[in-house]
């Protein structure tokens, strides 16, 4: 890497992420390469944004089409893009109109002003949102405030108030904490950042009927999980459960920011004009783009695949020595490891050999690859994995300490 570009990244960027010292210029399929051309294994797709692969040629030429037609407009007009795909994702999940945004983040916020509003035409003064431990929403104030684990930094406080963390699935402690009063309860499917942890079938079942039976709304972040990263359309379609509000972003715009929260008919008309807006939200590039995405996975072929490659994923980390356990569901993948053995070091060592994961939890690998991994590509990073955690197996005369850097 470049040490004059480490300096100028110092000097003029706000340092609120710690960078592994590595220069990438280009990217092609489910391969990256640095300022000096070596390559590396994607595994992470850039946190679960590029599941087509870099540089994918069917979402190049759709940027490149309506970048010589039309890039922007604002919100106070029609594109024909912007409403195909609202089209698209209200038909293909839960039936009502969309809201269009940048990110992740965004729709979670507007789910949470979904909620509020919705409450408070149900006559609650002071709506609470429960939501749960490990979850993430983002970082803006209403979605870091709905994130337990980083809604009680005091340096970043006071949060939005309203929010009150239950149990990560745990149905009797969510009963516990239920009341007229609660507006909404707001969880992943599965915790991404937490350390890929499925809720159980039996706590959705439970967060269905308590909404049901009080009036309140189910929503779903499906910011992660979405768009076919779990081998279904939507983590949900694999329960026996619908949300209310679902929320989605990353893998949508393939590597062009969208983020869409999408709701039930009973949530569509909640806001109202002047309510919520955005200025660059569902942009004719970025909604073209996001068709094009949902064109290649959106389809039986692409979604068997997905499902298909993270089971023989899953069986062959799980019989690594280093391993004690593999949570996932389709190519989402969460690598337990054995007592003694260091999740950061383990992913730089991986980083040094040329495969790109990360370690959300001191404990766990994450492995997000692309949809497009070949089963070349999917043997190679098993042996790396287990050449890795192999160098890394503690012996009793030999122990290893230490974790995640705070």
């Amino acid at each position: 890497m470049k040490p004059k570009l480490k300096e100028r990244e110092a000097r003029y960027v706000m340092q609120t992420y710690r960078r592994a010292e590595v220069q990438f210029v280009r990217g092609e399929g489910a391969t990256l390469f640095d300022e000096d051309g070596r390559e590396y294994l994607d595994l992470l797709s850039g946190i679960s944004v590029t599941s087509l692969g870099h540089c994918a040629p069917e979402l190049t030429e759709a940027i490149r089409a309506q970048a010589v037609e039309l890039l922007h407009v604002s919100n106070l007009f029609y594109t024909e893009p912007m409403v195909d795909l609202a089209e698209r994702l209200s038909t293909r999940s839960i039936g009502g109109p969309v809201f269009f945004c940048n990110s992740g983040t965004e729709a979670n916020e507007c789910a949470i002003k979904v909620a509020r509003k919705h409450a408070h035409g149900r006559g609650i003064d002071s709506p609470r949102i429960l939501v749960f431990e490990g979850d993430f929403h983002g970082r803006s104030y209403g979605a870091l405030s709905a994130t337990p684990g980083l809604a009680r930094s005091e340096a970043l406080g006071p949060m939005l108030p309203g929010f009150e963390p239950v149990a990560f699935d745990d149905p009797a402690a969510l009963e516990a904490a239920f009341g007229d009063d609660v507006a909404a309860i707001f969880m992943e499917t599965i915790q991404g950042e937490g350390g890929v942890y499925p809720v159980s079938e039996e706590t959705l079942l439970t967060a269905r009927r308590l909404c049901d039976e009080h009036g309140a709304l189910l929503m779903f972040d499906e910011v992660q999980t979405g768009v076919g990263r779990t081998g279904s359309l939507w983590s949900y379609e694999q329960t026996a459960v619908r949300p209310d509000v679902l929320t989605t972003a990353k893998a949508l715009g393939g590597g062009v920011a969208i983020g869409a929260c999408i709701n039930s008919g009973q949530t569509g008309q909640v806001l109202e004009p002047g309510d919520h807006g955005s200025t660059f939200a569902g942009g004719p590039l970025a909604a073209g783009v996001a068709l094009a995405v949902l064109d290649r996975v959106d389809t039986p072929d692409t979604l068997r695949r997905v499902r298909e490659l993270g089971s023989t994923l899953h069986d062959s980390l799980l019989a690594l020595d280093g391993v004690a356990e593999v949570r996932s569901r389709g190519l989402m993948i969460g690598v337990g490891l054995e007592d003694g053995i260091v999740a950061s070091e383990a992913s730089a060592a991986l980083l040094e050999a040329g495969f790109v994961v990360n370690a959300p939890r001191p404990d766990t690998l994450r492995l997000l690859p692309p949809f497009t991994l070949t089963d070349n590509q999917a043997d190679r990073a098993i042996s790396a994995i287990s050449e890795v955690l192999g160098a890394r197996i503690p012996s009793a005369a030999d122990p290893i300490t230490g974790g995640d850097p705070a």
